[in-house]
């Protein structure tokens, strides 16, 4: 078997392993696949593993912007991994994933993440849980009680507005100082903004995008800078409320939709997990934003077999929201030491307790409270791919 890059010759092989993984594309959604991943093809972001002239897996990295903490990090996102059913059990999906993180690494990306079929191969490669896609399920009626206030300079939006929808989750995303949501290209949003059958509509520090779905509504986006423009957006969906009896939105952990709703009585909402990795660590942390008033200075062991360079002791700081990691030379066997997945998890907001707990962080404890203190996140994401 040989391993390479795939080119747009092997898009209808493509097609098939990914009908096999995850079933048929309707006629609509197949043309508007083919624009997606065919940019992808022609820059090296598609790897396929072929026995002679046939293709048995695949796997491809999207160009993400990735934010954390209010900073935005260059994101390698792992989607469409297919292994042929025949293939299957005999190593083909691991020899695949080890050479995409390494495609990551040459992609220039120095984290990635990825939506898990299954766990087990992804995590055993340095990948681990780290955020979620929070889908909640909201009464349309609560929606269209809420009050506005003031003009928020709502507007309809298309396919040519990609730049200001781009250049308006960059400036929210730093403003909430937001951790885990992405952003595609301007090409990929251009692509994304001419779905006939979504309502879009921008604001100076928003926008939102909804379509009907059966009878009720369906938000895939509503982002929002200010209390203004959120009652506005939030309302607008609400608007439908005489057909739609509920709304079912993306949303972020601590969305401001869940206190601007009158009555609050219990949540429904659902979550689609997602996992994460650090690709370049010395990258990774210098990319990261911080909390403004936390200061760390600690040293730690990590154990990655699949990036050695991420291998061994580093020396974190953390000072005015920037951090860095630097090598710290030879140290005691007491280290407190992470593997791999374990300071992705780190990075990612996981309180060192559930790591000790889970295997992935040992070693003295005694610096505990200061990593938990630097890297604290409440990561979501509002994009599935």
């Amino acid at each position: 078997m040989e391993l390479r890059d795939l080119t747009v010759d092997d898009l209808d092989a493509v097609l098939d392993n990914r009908k096999r993984a995850f079933g048929p594309i309707s006629g609509g959604a197949l043309e508007t696949w083919r624009k997606l991943v065919t940019p992808a093809l022609e820059k090296g972001r598609y790897l396929g593993i072929v026995d002679g002239s046939r293709l048995v897996a695949t796997s491809r990295v999207n160009d993400f912007t990735q934010w954390w903490h209010g900073r935005p990090i260059s994101m390698g996102g792992v989607a469409s991994v297919t292994v042929a059913p025949e293939e299957r059990g005999r190593g083909v999906g691991r020899t695949l994933m080890r050479a995409t993180v390494d495609r990551c690494a040459e992609l220039g990306h120095p984290v990635s993440a990825l939506y898990p079929a299954t766990t087990h191969i992804y995590r055993s490669l340095g990948w681990e849980h780290a955020g979620a896609m929070h889908r909640a399920t909201l009464p349309a009626e609560a929606l269209r009680a809420i009050r506005t206030t003031g003009q928020a300079g709502i507007r309809r939006m298309g396919p040519a507005d990609a730049p200001e929808v781009v250049a308006v989750l960059g400036r929210v995303h730093a403003a909430t100082r937001a951790s885990g949501p992405v952003c595609w290209d301007e090409g990929t949003w251009r692509l994304h903004l001419e779905e006939k059958d979504d309502f879009l509509y921008l604001a100076d520090d928003g926008f939102v995008i909804y379509r009907w779905h059966g009878g009720d509504i369906e938000v895939s986006n509503l982002v929002a800078g200010s209390e203004a423009t959120a009652r506005a957006l939030w309302a607008m969906v609400g608007s439908s409320a005489s057909i739609a009896k509920s709304v079912r939105a993306v949303v972020a952990p601590d969305d401001p939709v869940f206190w601007l709703i009158g009555d609050r009585p219990r949540d429904e909402v659902g979550q689609t997990r997602w996992m994460f990795r650090v690709v370049d660590l010395a990258q990774a942390v210098a990319g990261r934003g911080f909390p403004a008033g936390v200061t760390l200075d600690a040293v730690v062991r990590v154990d990655d077999p699949q990036r050695p360079a991420n291998s061994g002791p580093w020396h974190l700081s953390v000072s005015g929201g920037s951090g860095t990691a630097e090598p710290a030379g030879t140290l005691p066997e007491s280290t407190p030491t992470f593997t791999a997945g374990g300071f992705s998890a780190l990075f990612a907001g996981v309180p060192a307790a559930t790591l000790r707990r889970s295997g992935l962080l040992t070693g003295p404890a005694g610096g505990d409270d200061a990593l938990d203190a630097a890297f604290q996140a409440r990561p979501h994401m509002l994009d599935y791919f």
